[in-house]
């Protein structure tokens, strides 16, 4: 279930900075992150995937009022839903890279498949 980890972080910049980085990982196709902000991306990406395989009203808005950038949104629906469509999840791939120079936290990238 997306959502349970607090990721050190408030609540209100915990949604803002997963918001930016589904946005992200949406628009260029990977995202160099820790592994456990990884996991709650590709929770939510998943999330926007499976909503835009739907192109309903109803669902655009959805996406729309989680992504932050419309044409973002707009390549969600017109690239990205139509082709996954005969795919029943597990759109993302994480791959480990190993430790963090700074801090030994540990690293990877999040693409889509």
């Amino acid at each position: 279930m997306p959502g349970t980890r607090k990721l050190g972080r408030a609540s209100d910049h915990r949604k803002a900075m997963l918001r930016g980085m589904v946005t992200y990982l949406l628009e260029n196709g990977r995202l160099e992150t820790t592994v456990t902000r990884a996991k709650e991306v590709r929770s939510m990406t998943e999330k926007m995937i499976t909503l835009s395989k739907n192109d309903t009203l109803a669902a655009k808005r959805q996406v729309l009022a989680y992504v932050t950038k419309e044409d973002v949104a707009k390549k969600l629906f017109d690239e990205i839903g139509p082709k996954y469509k005969d795919v029943n999840g597990g759109y993302c791939r994480i791959i480990k890279t190993g430790p963090r120079r700074g801090d030994a936290a540990e690293m990877c990238i999040i693409e889509l498949v």
